[in-house]
């Protein structure tokens, strides 16, 4: 039977197995030490916007900032009171790249913070952006790509996506370089992105039977501590090149994860479950109000009055049956008994929760 999942968004994600077909690069497993990117920010202007700007009466601060703007550009507007509808205060954010070089571009994303409708096709005036040191790393300036639209009328308003937010491909380009002398380093740690010591064993045992030498060695199950010396490279960046494209085949922790919000679950293929039994209520409430206007006769004193009509029922579903759902060792054996339930992705959540409050879900249960 093919569970109503269909009613919404059901992921199954499959384990990685210890086959070759299964195995992943090494680089998708690991971050190396010192290759990582640094977060910028920095709050700017965006104009040109076709009347869906902030109110500048409720976001002074976007007039502010458009003052200190234009007096920059030697434009006196001390004691003018203007009022456009075409501008916005923004947030840009950013990520510097690692061994990211004076010149570069990169991309930024945009963000309204007044109460601005919409950026679409707004312009972003030169934004510094500014690292968690406080230095500018990037100036950034461009076209928005908005991420929706919104079209209203006196009665309705019609939103696609999110107007109040954008992207500037290439919008930032690279003032500063950070200072970091990759090539000093003796040993590199590779940092696992989910640990494991499976992995971290297997990671360490691939690396040393590539380059035919004790190299890599295991510290913990989320880091494997890599010798540049011993690899003969000529350098840190050499000895990366020769190792990040080893196939790895990962081992991952049984996992169930929940996302509340859109109902949707994910289930690794190491999820087991034990035997148990499982009884799924389904009580509703249905209260309906149907008013009723009551008109006085033709020519007759009185007014309109309105009769209050209340219909109360409660459905407790007396067909639901107990289920037993038997004991699982492999995930198709887990969602055959799951859709034996024939129960919602909603309702499948709390059942979820309960058998693993139950100890017959073995899996860590993640909630999001």
């Amino acid at each position: 039977m093919i569970f109503r999942l269909l009613l919404t968004l059901i992921v199954f994600t499959v384990s990685i197995g210890s086959s070759a077909a299964n195995s992943v690069r090494l680089k998708d497993l690991v971050e190396f030490d010192g290759v990582r990117g640094n977060d910028l920010i920095g709050y700017g202007l965006v104009v040109g916007l076709n009347g869906s700007g902030d109110g500048l009466r409720n976001s002074p601060f976007t007039e502010e900032l458009m003052s200190n703007i234009l007096e920059r550009l030697g434009v006196n507007v001390a004691g003018e009171q203007f009022r456009p509808k075409n501008v916005a205060a923004v947030i840009v954010t950013a990520e510097l790249p690692p061994f990211a070089r004076a010149g570069s571009q990169i991309d930024v994303t945009v963000s309204a913070i007044g109460d601005a409708k919409s950026l679409l096709g707004g312009t972003l005036v030169m934004t510094p952006l500014n690292a968690a040191d406080g230095e500018i790393y990037a100036v950034a300036q461009g076209t928005i790509i908005a991420g929706g639209v919104t079209a209203e009328g006196e009665a309705e308003v019609v939103t696609q996506g999110v107007p109040t937010a954008g992207t500037i491909p290439s919008g930032a380009r690279v003032e500063r370089e950070i200072a970091f002398d990759f090539t000093q380093l003796d040993t590199i740690r590779l940092a696992l992105r989910d640990p494991d010591f499976t992995t971290a064993a297997r990671i360490e045992t691939r690396i040393n039977q590539t380059l035919g030498r004790q190299v890599a060695r295991m510290l913990d199950s989320g880091t494997v501590e890599l010798n540049v010396a011993a690899t003969n490279a000529r350098s840190p960046a050499h000895a990366l090149g020769q190792i990040e494209g080893i196939e790895i085949a990962p081992q991952q922790k049984a996992r169930v994860i929940v996302d509340q919000r859109s109902g949707t679950i994910v289930l690794s293929a190491d999820v087991r479950i034990s035997q148990v039994a499982v009884a799924q209520g389904n009580l509703t409430l249905r209260v309906t109000e149907a008013p009723m206007a009551v008109q006085p006769n033709p020519f007759a004193e009185g007014a309109p009055i309105v009769l209050p009509r209340t219909q109360a029922q409660i459905d407790d579903a007396p067909d639901r049956k107990i289920t037993e759902l038997p004991e699982a060792t492999s995930l198709s054996e887990v969602i055959e008994g799951l859709n034996a339930l024939g129960v919602s992705p909603r309702n499948m959540i709390d059942i979820l929760k309960s058998v693993k409050a139950a100890g017959a879900l073995h899996a860590d249960f993640v909630v999001q």
